[in-house]
């Protein structure tokens, strides 16, 4: 009876459970047509479905425009922080440039906040960009840096001395009165600077030289000459965009699974002068435009901007009517655009690394997940053989298995093959043999199959593979090959019969995990390789003499320096190295051998 009389007006809507605890807030153009939406059609989502099995009760408000509902929904879910909302994460603290409130005032980066003790510019996402502005501040004017607590009646009192900065000139001295007549405008023009003001200031900068020029002050014009050309270089490395364009904030948006990551840029004359990232957890299945939106709001209060540009990425669910929402395609715009999805996709991967660092078992299900859905495999690939051959013209023909163990490296699991029932390079002939006793072996002993099969080569390995395991063996275990380009570096993964190419970034995880696997197969075989090449190369002679064990054959080689050597050695020589017995039978089959 209730979902009839809610009306087709925009608005705010709350789910309370049995408890009386508000579960969920939503907002909507038209209220009836929403909330009717979760109780008249059956949900894919299991979220969903669990969220309608808990609603006991509905409560709505009725606003004037999906703007005004958005606001409230908002401001509703940071007072209630309803259990289905999504979840707004404190993200790393960025840091922000301090001027202290201090009679004679410090300049300095930090991430603590105090608005008590000082005021706050930031914070800035790019920690160079801190660095900048204080390195050139510091240059421009001799400020001190020191804690010591300075104020007009210790001066008087002379309770404390200059102290090497000062007569290095990196400081005017204040602590003992020096330069009191100029302090504060030094901090005022350093306000200025950090605001990103630096063509004002440089304008000044001018103006005094060429007053300095003119009273023939050349020294101190000099001075002011460097300043300008400090603040020149600073401008070169900070201005990104057209100095004159307005300010503009700029939207950055990515995600991961549940995770959303929304970062934005505040410029002002061309210059990043705030910089912030936040994360929300998705609970439900809100779409993108409209978690954007949310990030805008949160973004603009917490860095306090009024400004009317806004680039982003995407047009979002709702926002103020009086900003001018832009989605950049070229110009300085798109190159500020391109800095915010920059600077948003590196806030998560160091994300995605720290929560690695907290639970290393978390990337590799990560991984495999994102290589599941690619594939569309029924279950995760937390077990992965690859298969490689090596051989030279047929001979010492050997392969390789390498086992995968939720995306890492499993060793102790890792098999060697030398091929038996080939003659010859047949490549997939011998995939076959190998991949016959591999599984073979593994039914016998009542082993476990692995998830995924990879073979190193292309489509020929792959429909070898696929005859034996399904043909051969009667197993349902998926098949893949890895693609390489003409510089044998992986291109692409191929999956399916027929196979086709899924293409994904090369600089995705799931791509350096199947180059990874690539390399570390290649490797495994080519080793063993060489290896049984290496023991047939230093095959000899005395290996064929019975009773000639690794010991003796040894103490030979290393007497005469090479089995020729040893077979022109007489008799006599030969038992004085090796006793009577052993020399003797020595002497005479290498002397047979001559003969032969």
């Amino acid at each position: 009876m209730l979902l009839k009389r809610i009306p087709e007006q925009p608005g705010v809507y709350q789910y309370i459970d049995k408890e009386g605890q508000i579960i969920y807030v939503g907002k909507a153009k038209n209220l009836h047509r929403r909330v009717n939406s979760y109780f008249n059609k059956d949900h894919q989502s299991s979220k969903t479905r669990q969220l309608v099995a808990h609603i006991a009760d509905i409560k709505y408000m009725v606003v004037d425009s999906e703007q005004d509902a958005f606001l409230l929904e908002n401001n509703l879910i940071k007072q209630y922080q309803p259990r289905y909302n999504i979840l707004l994460k404190d993200g790393k603290s960025y840091p922000s440039i301090c001027i202290t409130k201090e009679a004679y005032p410090r300049i300095f980066k930090t991430r603590t906040i105090n608005k008590k003790s000082g005021e706050y510019y930031g914070p800035y996402s790019f920690g160079y960009t801190v660095e900048t502005v204080l390195e050139l501040i510091h240059k421009l004017y001799p400020i001190r840096t020191c804690n010591i607590q300075i104020s007009p009646d210790s001066i008087e009192k002379k309770k404390v001395r200059v102290c090497l900065k000062y007569h290095l000139k990196n400081c005017c001295g204040i602590c003992e009165g020096y330069g009191k007549a100029h302090y504060q405008e030094w901090i005022d023009q350093a306000r200025k600077l950090i605001k990103g003001d630096a063509h004002e200031i440089g304008k000044q900068l001018e103006e005094q030289m060429m007053a300095l020029a003119a009273e023939m002050k050349y020294e101190e014009a000099a001075a002011v000459k460097h300043k300008m050309e400090l603040l020149e270089q600073f401008r070169s490395k900070t201005i990104i965009a057209n100095s004159s364009a307005k300010d503009t904030d700029v939207f950055g948006y990515d995600e991961q699974e549940d995770k959303v990551y929304i970062s934005m840029l505040h410029v002002h004359k061309g210059s990043i002068v705030q910089g912030q990232t936040i994360e929300y957890r998705r609970k439900m299945e809100e779409e993108k435009e409209e978690l954007l939106a949310m990030g805008m709001m949160e973004l603009r209060r917490q860095l306090e901007s009024d400004t009317k540009d806004v680039i982003v990425p995407f047009i979002p669910d709702v926002f103020d009517d009086s900003l001018h929402v832009h989605i950049a395609v070229s110009g300085d715009k798109k190159k500020l655009l391109d800095l915010a999805m920059q600077n948003v996709r590196q806030y998560k991967l160091d994300r995605l690394k720290q929560d690695d660092k907290l639970n290393p078992e978390q990337r590799g299900v990560r991984i495999l997940t994102e290589l599941q859905q690619m594939m569309g495999l029924a279950t995760l690939p937390k077990w992965i053989d690859c298969f490689d051959n090596s051989n030279i013209q047929g001979t010492n023909a050997v392969a390789g298995c390498v086992v995968y163990r939720m995306a890492k490296p499993s060793k102790s699991d890792y098999k060697r093959f030398e091929i038996k029932s080939v003659d010859g390079s047949d490549d997939y002939a011998s995939m076959r043999e190998v991949v016959r006793r591999r599984y073979q072996h593994i039914i016998e002993d009542g082993g476990q199959l692995p998830d995924l099969i990879i073979a190193d080569g292309g489509i020929g390995q792959m429909h070898a593979i696929r005859k034996t395991v399904e043909d051969m063996l009667g197993l349902h275990i998926p098949i893949a090959g890895l693609k390489k380009n003409d510089k044998h570096r992986t291109q692409t993964l191929l999956f399916g019969f027929p196979p086709k190419e899924i293409s994904m970034p090369v600089t995705s995880e799931v791509f350096r995990l199947l180059t990874n696997i690539q390399d570390e197969v290649h490797r495994f075989a080519i080793a063993f390789h060489k290896q049984k090449r290496s023991k047939s190369l230093i095959h000899s002679e005395l290996d064929e003499i019975k009773g000639v064990g690794p010991v003796t054959k040894q103490k030979i080689l290393t007497h005469f320096g090479s089995v020729k050597r040893a077979r022109t050695a007489s008799k006599e020589e030969m038992i004085e190295l090796l006793g009577k017995s052993c020399g003797s039978m020595v002497y005479e089959q290498l002397q047979v051998k001559i003969s032969l």
